[in-house]
């Protein structure tokens, strides 16, 4: 007999460990089971290495629109303030300082322009313009050794959460892993997942069968190979990029600066930070490369990947017009010297240099085991790129697709997503949605305290 639940999620990463802690916490839905394949929980593009550990508010990402920074706010401000409240000694993650950073007239120009004229400005009143002295004060070493006579400018803002996404997804899940209708299963893979009249059957390969009368796929890349397998999804497929990263072993900034990214481009720009656990070191990336895999370094996901593909026409077809893009073909051609040895290293020291000015070849090193793989949603009919996160809603189920900014809207997701669940149930559930948003956004800090941010800093 399968063990009977109302909903199952399948995925313990951040986004199906949000949506536990959300559903556990704010309703009472009576039975509830977490199924993750790996022994632990945000094992695999959760973990603190295996992702940029940024906090996206869409504030100093310079390819989002104003119409998307305002939806992707919200769900990191949710984020926030769970952390502000949750984690007041930095465990799980660091407050620091964090600009966009403007080099020459033209980029300067640009800046001024979203800042001012595009609204960006009016919906982050902490994010302010500052110029090359307040840089220097805050980030002394983008501006040593740079051309004086080049234009410098900047948006900062002390909301630089850099978070440990891991350690995020174990505290959700060990928040309500004890309560009596919480089940929590690692080690344990689906193998498929079955619709019958009466509710889904899904199979493990440890565990046997559960059956749930609703069902959250929250996989990643995996979810829309569970989905095709069901029949949904068939207008899509996933482009997935290796992010990579290169570390210097001394701390050369004290919190995140980003360049300007190019707005065509889903991949964020090239952007150096400090480690969240570590100050001492010091990230710059991610590079992007296009791989045949659902997850790095393992060979087994290279069948996943071909069973979302489906090497069909149209799939092929959309691969091509994407690759022959003037803009995507150079940038990936670009990212794949960074993994050569030696040339790599040489040719990506422009884009830290960019950040740094003095750093120099031998000052960094490819940092190795960090790095994810991230799936950029292919659309097959329009033969284009989508940007952001995907969701399919079928019949009782959802099965949910979450490139960047997936971590970031965790918790808005989780909250929608719960909404979407009490409906499939027939509405017999309530969700206390005043107790989720004090829990969350409620604590995310409004106004500018200067002192403790440059005690943070």
């Amino acid at each position: 007999m399968p063990k009977e639940y109302d909903l199952v999620i399948v995925g313990g990463g951040i986004s199906g460990a949000s949506l536990l802690y959300t559903v556990a916490t704010f309703t009472d839905i009576e039975r509830v089971a977490l199924i993750e394949k790996e022994d632990e929980i945000a094992a695999v593009n959760s973990h603190h290495t295996n992702n940029s550990q940024t906090l996206h508010f869409g504030d100093i990402e310079t390819n989002y629109t104003l119409d998307k920074a305002e939806k992707v706010k919200e769900g990191a401000e949710m984020v926030a303030g769970y952390l502000e409240a949750k984690d007041p000694d930095r465990e799980m993650h660091s407050k620091r300082s964090k600009m966009v950073l403007a080099v020459g007239d033209e980029e300067v120009d640009k800046l001024e322009s979203r800042q001012y004229d595009e609204g960006f400005g009016e919906l982050f009143p902490k994010l302010e313009a500052i110029g090359r002295d307040e840089i220097e004060a805050i980030e002394p070493k983008v501006v040593e050794g740079r051309d004086p006579s080049k234009d410098l400018m900047a948006l900062q803002t002390p909301d630089g959460y850099v978070v440990d996404y891991g350690e995020l997804a174990k505290a959700f899940v060990d928040q309500v892993r004890e309560h009596a209708n919480v089940d929590v299963y690692t080690g344990t893979k689906v193998k498929r997942v079955n619709e019958t009249d009466d509710e889904y059957l899904i199979e493990t390969d440890d565990e046997g069968w559960f059956g749930a009368d609703t069902t959250v796929v929250a996989a990643g890349s995996h979810s829309l190979q569970i989905a095709k397998k069901m029949g949904y999804g068939e207008d899509l497929s996933l482009l997935p990029v290796a992010g990579s990263f290169f570390i210097a072993n001394e701390g050369l900034l004290n919190g995140k600066v980003y360049t300007l990214q190019m707005k065509k481009l889903p991949f964020a720009a090239v952007h150096g930070d400090a480690e969240v656990h570590d100050k001492n070191v010091t990230r710059f990336g991610p590079t992007a490369k296009v791989v045949p895999a659902l997850e790095r370094g393992e060979l087994s996901t290279v069948a996943d990947f071909f069973d979302v593909f489906q090497l069909n026409l149209d799939s092929l077809l959309s691969y091509g017009n994407i690759m022959a893009d003037r803009i995507l073909l150079p940038f990936v051609l670009e990212n794949l010297v960074y993994d050569l040895p030696v040339v790599g290293r040489k040719s990506f020291l422009p884009h830290v240099q960019k950040v740094v000015p003095t750093v120099e070849e031998g000052d960094i090193s490819r940092a190795k085991g960090f790095g994810g793989v991230r799936p950029q949603i292919v659309n097959t009919s329009t033969k284009s790129l989508d940007m952001g996160e995907a969701k399919i809603t079928g019949e009782d189920i959802i099965f949910n697709i979450t490139p960047s900014p997936g971590a970031s809207t965790c918790l808005k997701n989780a909250m929608r997503d719960t909404k979407q669940v009490i409906e499939f149930l027939d509405e017999e559930h309530e969700f206390d949605e005043d107790g989720f948003r004090r829990a969350t956004i409620d604590n995310f800090p409004r106004e500018v305290d200067r002192e403790k941010a440059a005690a943070d800093d």
